[in-house]
C-alpha cells in the first residue's frame, strides 16, 4: 500500500529523479564505496579498544569490599557521564576542541578524536552489558571457586568471565551495529567517509541519490551482523531449554 501511495503521488516522478537516478548511483558508487572503507577502519578500531576499556570497568564495579569503593565510584561516574552525553556532542567536543588546544605531543587528527569520542561513549553502555553478564553468574560459582583456592581475580578470570561474556554476545552485537552506524558522525569533523563523500556527490550531481547509495553500504554491513545477532539468541535458548 505504502508503494502503491508513493508512486501514484503527484510529484513521483520530480522525487524518483532526485532520489532513485540510475546514472547518479552508477557514477558516484565507487567513490562513496571506497570511502566508506574509513568507516570501516574506524569501526573496527574502535571495537578493539571498546571491548577493553569496557571489560575493565565492569570488573571494576564488580569489586567487592570498602577498600575498592573508590573504583567502584569512578567506573560508574565514568558510564553515567558518557552515557548521558549525546554521541555527536562529544565528537564535535573532542575533534575540534583537542586540536585548537595545539598540545605537543597530542595527535592532531580529526579521525583519532572522533575515534576516542565514540570509545569513550560506547565503552559506557557496553560496560553496561559486561556488568549484566556478571551478575547473572550465580555466586556459588565463584564461591566453589574460592573453596578450591583460587583468589577473587583467579575466580572472575577462569570461572565468572568466561560465562559472562559468552551471555552477553548478543547484546555486545547489537550495540556494535550502533557503533557502525555512528561511524558517519565522523563527517561532522571533515573526514572524507561515505556519508561526507554522498554529500559531495550530492553537491556535484544536484541529485540526492549518492545518499541512498550510502544507505545502501551501511545496510549491506549490518543486515548480516543483525541476522548474525538473532541466529546466536536463537541459539542460546535452544541450549537453556536443552539444559532445563
Amino acid at each position: 500500500m505504502l508503494v502503491l501511495i508513493v508512486v501514484n503521488s503527484p510529484n513521483w516522478e520530480e522525487v524518483k529523479e532526485q532520489f532513485f537516478n540510475w546514472r547518479v548511483f552508477k557514477n558516484s558508487f565507487p567513490d562513496i564505496a571506497e570511502a566508506f572503507k574509513t568507516n570501516v577502519k574506524l569501526f573496527l578500531t574502535a571495537e578493539v579498544f571498546i571491548l577493553v576499556l569496557a571489560l575493565f570497568l565492569a570488573v571494576l564495579r564488580s569489586l567487592p569490599g570498602p577498600v575498592f569503593f573508590p573504583l567502584r565510584v569512578l567506573s560508574t561516574a565514568y558510564t553515567d557521564v558518557f552515557r548521558g552525553i549525546p554521541t555527536i556532542l562529544l565528537v564535535y567536543l573532542l575533534g575540534f576542541g583537542v586540536p585548537g588546544l595545539q598540545l605537543s605531543g597530542v595527535p592532531n587528527s580529526q579521525f583519532f578524536w572522533a575515534a576516542v569520542a565514540l570509545v569513550l561513549v560506547y565503552s559506557a553502555y557496553v560496560a553496561e552489558v559486561y556488568r549484566a553478564g556478571i551478575e547473572s553468574i550465580h555466586p556459588s560459582q565463584a564461591a566453589a571457586a574460592r573453596s578450591l583456592g583460587l583468589t577473587h581475580a583467579q575466580s572472575m578470570r577462569y570461572v565468572v568471565l568466561p560465562q559472562a561474556v559468552r551471555r552477553v554476545i548478543p547484546p555486545l552485537l547489537n550495540d556494535f551495529i550502533g557503533l557502525q552506524k555512528d561511524t558517519a558522525l565522523v563527517a561532522l569533523l571533515g573526514v572524507v567517509e561515505a556519508f561526507r563523500q554522498s554529500q559531495i556527490e550530492s553537491a556535484g550531481a544536484f541529485n540526492h541519490t549518492p545518499y541512498l547509495a550510502t544507505a545502501l553500504l551501511f545496510l549491506l554491513l549490518t543486515i548480516p551482523l543483525t541476522r548474525f545477532t538473532d541466529w546466536l539468541i536463537a541459539r542460546n535458548r535452544r541450549r537453556e531449554l536443552a539444559r532445563a
